[in-house]
């Protein structure tokens, strides 16, 4: 069973601004508060590759080593097709477990 996606980031004081004075690019004045809804709207917009298996969960990895030549093959075919060596390698191994 695949595992839960675990939440990787934490929001915590890194600097007091209501110390130091600090503006942005349109002059108002970033406080504490300012940078905290900030660093929250940009955590709900940090997404990575979207989970292969459900929703929140996180897609398990094959890791395995080929040959130089067969690596190239595949670089090749995935810059044909314009998708990655991942989509390319799931469908083959898909094509060859349906088969097997």
């Amino acid at each position: 069973m695949a595992a839960k996606v675990k939440v990787k980031y934490t929001v915590g004081p890194d600097v007091d601004l209501d110390r130091e004075v600090i503006r942005l690019k349109n002059g108002k004045r970033l406080t504490n508060s300012l940078a905290a809804k900030m660093a929250e709207e940009a955590i709900k917009q940090a997404v990575g590759r979207p989970s292969l298996s459900a929703k929140s969960v996180e897609s398990p990895q094959i890791k395995v080593r080929v040959p130089v030549k067969l690596k190239k093959a595949l670089d090749k075919e995935a810059k044909r097709r314009g998708e990655t060596n991942s989509a390319i390698v799931r469908e083959a191994l898909e094509k060859y477990l349906k088969t097997a």
